[in-house]
């Protein structure tokens, strides 16, 4: 009996320490060679596993010397933005597979593959999981899945129909007269001066959004701004590297930094939550003037029906919504400017059709939906510099799509970029700047099928698409009304990803008084 019970402890003891040897072996080595298995059986070529890293080392090598140096003066960015993804189609095709780490990453470059993983409702395709750093920029809506996802798009939609985008121009109108006021007295008595725009638009974005989304209180608004581009900048600088479970809970001084930011932010956002109920309160008003307005009616009408939007909800909203938001527009801004530069036979389009329509009117609602030329312009700005190159995806379960076999816990990558720059959707003309090739609108713009995702699609697309365009409608046609510009001989043309599409080294121009 005593040997009986001496082998059992002794076989105990021995799974008690074999099994987190096995739990790891095979979470390093066993899983991911099975799922690489199981890809290649169905004909899906791609780069070997490498014990841990996966391709880690080789995507910042190919990033690294990618964007040491600027490119060319044109549009063909793609191997300079993303060149691992690049080299990966080259050599094995659109539909492809790299490692992040231990995890494989399937690239899809199908565009009706990527209609049916974005517009999938039967839950197959979620957020892709990350490293928890770099999900302290997942606010909102963006971090959410399932039906708590869908409750919280149903609450919040009614917030950016036309009709109340219709009530924040007047914000979007004060935000443009500050900047062309700005650039008119940095512009010399002689009518010209450089500036570099980015910073500018970026401020113009901030200033839009801080007044559309709080009103009185955009300078409050301002401070939340600068704290996101710090917390970008921290998180960018973990995004790509593996890993480690815990590691976020250790003291270093950015980890500690990162976390009092989300709490600088929260306070800042809690305070002017509580200011703005007292207001609404007093005055007994809807406070449906501007976004957090419309947040707290929201909330108002859920806390009636129980559908549970709390305080920190709206917090999460507001931030997501100056994130994005700002982002979004400051990028699509920005790379509009430097285009029209390049192509200065558009620009002048562009103003003759703002200048007939608005003369130097400041131009309303009812004249920016007059535009034709403008937004296409926009929209091929959009396909040649989309402010987010890839959208991602994973499968937390085995899942058939277009003839394929997903298994369970594979990532998915789909090349926005890319698609924007595939001939066999776009002409060969693919590569130049035709703003004509949208001209019946987005549906048409590509052959046979849909190959345009700047704003993601399905459920999922971009809740503030419509904002944006018009703040940049609105912001460009002012832009014309006063200026002409050109590239500064100092401009080096140098996309580069940073969360968004940044031109790496600002984007100084030569400004002409009008």
């Amino acid at each position: 009996m005593e040997d009986y019970i001496f082998k059992l402890l002794a076989i105990s003891s021995a799974l008690l320490v074999l099994y987190p040897v096995i739990t790891v072996v095979h979470a390093i080595w066993w899983r991911p060679k099975r799922l690489e298995k199981q890809l290649r059986q169905q004909g899906i070529r791609g780069t070997s596993y490498k014990l841990l890293h996966g391709d880690t080392k080789e995507i910042k090598k190919c990033s690294r010397e990618a964007w040491s140096k600027p490119m060319t003066l044109d549009h063909q960015i793609s191997p300079r933005v993303s060149p691992f993804f690049h080299e990966l189609v080259q050599k094995y095709g659109k539909l492809s597979f790299f490692w992040n780490g231990t995890r494989p990453r399937l690239m899809v470059g199908d565009p009706e593959l990527i209609r049916l993983i974005l517009t999938d409702k039967r839950g197959h395709f979620v957020k892709m999981p990350l490293n928890p750093i770099v999900g302290v920029l997942q606010l909102g809506l963006a971090k959410l899945k399932g039906d708590r996802w869908a409750k919280r798009r149903r609450l919040i939609t009614p917030a950016f129909h036309l009709e109340k985008l219709k009530r924040m121009v007047p914000a979007f109108e004060t935000s443009c007269f500050g900047l062309i006021d700005r650039w008119e007295k940095l512009i010399s008595p002689q009518g010209s001066g450089e500036i570099d725009v980015a910073p500018e638009l970026q401020n113009l974005a901030s200033d839009a959004i801080a007044r559309t989304a709080f009103g009185s209180s955009f300078e409050q608004g301002k401070m939340i701004f600068e704290l996101l581009k710090e917390q970008t900048k921290l998180v960018h600088e973990c995004f790509q590297n593996i890993y480690i479970p815990g590691f976020r809970f250790i003291p270093t001084e950015k980890n500690k930094r990162r976390y009092n930011i989300v709490k600088e932010i929260n306070a800042i956002l809690r305070d002017m939550i509580r200011r703005k109920e007292e207001t609404m309160r007093i005055n007994g008003d809807s406070g449906n003037d501007d976004l957090l307005g419309l947040l707290l009616q929201c909330k108002e009408e859920s806390d009636t029906n129980n559908n549970g939007l709390t305080i920190e909800d709206v917090i999460e909203e507001c931030k997501l919504f100056y994130f994005a938001g700002q982002e979004t527009t400051a990028t699509l801004l920005t790379w509009t400017m430097i285009v029209l530069s390049m192509h200065p036979d558009w620009q002048q389009k562009a103003r003759d059709e703002v200048l007939h329509i608005c003369a130097k009117r400041t131009p309303n609602f009812e004249a920016i939906n007059q535009l034709k030329i403008v937004p296409t312009i926009l929209y091929e700005v959009l396909r040649l510099y989309p402010p987010v190159v890839s959208l991602y995806r994973h499968t937390h379960q085995k899942t058939n799509i277009g003839g394929l076999s997903i298994p369970a816990g594979v990532d998915l990558a789909l090349p926005v970029l890319l698609l924007h720059n595939d001939p066999n959707y776009w002409g060969e003309d693919v590569e130049k700047f035709n703003p004509e090739r949208f001209s019946h609108g987005i549906l048409k713009a590509s052959k046979d099928q849909i190959a345009y995702y700047p704003f993601g699609w399905g459920p999922r697309i971009c809740i503030g698409q419509n904002f944006a365009m018009v703040e940049a409608k609105m912001a460009l046609a002012m832009i014309l009304q006063h200026f002409s510009f050109q590239l500064s001989p100092s401009y080096a043309h140098a996309p580069y990803p940073v969360v968004t599409l940044k031109p790496q080294h600002g984007a100084p121009i030569i400004l002409h008084r009008i």
